[in-house]
């Protein structure tokens, strides 16, 4: 399995971003998917993760009523809204997708929030 993410970048404070994550190879495979972040000197913290058929999510507190995390299977392809952004949200955002046996990660996309 194979993820990239995309839709990083720089936004302002109380703007906007939609991060997208395009899985490949045994996606068939896939369990659960996931987004983290991790801050210069911080370690990889969960942000939002989602079942196999969507029906299940769960996020961080520090997110929860900001962010949303979606799936389209038939597309391979996850999301995160983030909406409301703040420079706390600054963070290299990953990918994770795992099958029960494997995790797999995305290389990362840059998010950066300016007060």
């Amino acid at each position: 399995v194979q993820l990239v993410e995309s839709g990083g970048g720089l936004v302002q404070a109380g703007g906007s971003l939609r991060l997208s994550c395009a899985a490949s190879g045994s996606t068939f495979s896939i369990k659960a998917m996931g987004w983290y972040r991790q801050a210069p000197g911080e370690q990889r913290e969960l942000v939002a993760a989602i079942t196999s058929g969507g029906g299940s999510t769960n996020y961080a507190d520090s997110v929860k009523g900001r962010f949303t995390i979606s799936r389209d299977n038939a597309k391979n392809t996850m999301y995160l809204q983030m909406n409301s952004l703040k420079p706390e949200d600054t963070a290299v955002y990953y990918c994770h997708a795992d099958d029960a046996l494997v995790d797999y990660w995305g290389q990362g996309t840059q998010v950066t929030v300016s007060s």
